[in-house]
């Protein structure tokens, strides 16, 4: 055996096969589990699919990179919970493609944001942060205002969604276009802000 070992540590080449084998197997042995267990999440009571003009809103949170100075995960500390409200769950995001747990809180977190503030106030807000919140260093979105959601796109995407096991219906799909009329991409946002963590647990 130890005429094996030698020859494995005196050829380089077989050694880092060996290794890359090795570490490829305890790999999977991790992940595997995790796949199921994914599979395995079901939603929470009232979490379904993101309606179109949430959804659009979604689009641009993430088209924006949002999530570079917002998270949407509380954690399981009480400093977070009595900040927040109830710690995340993963039946909350499992609609969401890509997540938005994130780590970096230049902003607070914005799991539970939903129902916290009025249109009116996120309206004011992403135009100009300062105007109600004074030490905020977050830049003003007033141009959304100006541009407008694309239906044609937003049933694509629901169409896309549906393919990834999202159960979005014909119907959701067809009235997509009708749902985003008129609506600009700041009125996106915020429906999807007021969207979060509505469906949350409540309490700590």
């Amino acid at each position: 055996m130890s005429g094996t070992h030698e020859k494995i540590e005196k050829n380089v080449g077989l050694m880092a096969v060996l290794i890359a084998v090795a570490v490829s197997f305890g790999g999977l042995a991790e992940i595997i589990p995790l796949m199921f267990q994914a599979e395995a999440i079901e939603p929470l009571p009232g979490v379904v699919p993101r309606p179109a003009l949430e959804l659009a809103g979604n689009d641009i949170y993430v088209r924006e990179g949002c999530y570079n100075c917002h998270s949407q995960m509380v954690r399981t500390l009480r400093f977070e919970t009595e900040r927040y409200g109830h710690y995340s769950l993963a039946g909350e995001s499992v609609y969401d493609r890509p997540h938005q747990w994130g780590s970096k809180r230049t902003g607070p977190d914005l799991a539970r944001v939903g129902g916290r503030y009025s249109d009116d106030w996120h309206r004011a807000h992403l135009t100009d942060p300062r105007s109600v919140v004074p030490e905020s260093n977050m830049p003003g979105y007033g141009w959304m205002a100006e541009r407008f959601v694309d239906g044609d796109t937003i049933a694509r995407h629901m169409r896309a969604r549906r393919k990834l096991g999202e159960p979005y219906t014909d119907e959701d799909i067809a009235g997509a276009a009708k749902a985003v009329e008129g609506a600009s991409e700041m009125d996106a946002l915020i429906a999807y802000l007021q969207g979060l963590g509505r469906h949350a647990p409540l309490g700590n």
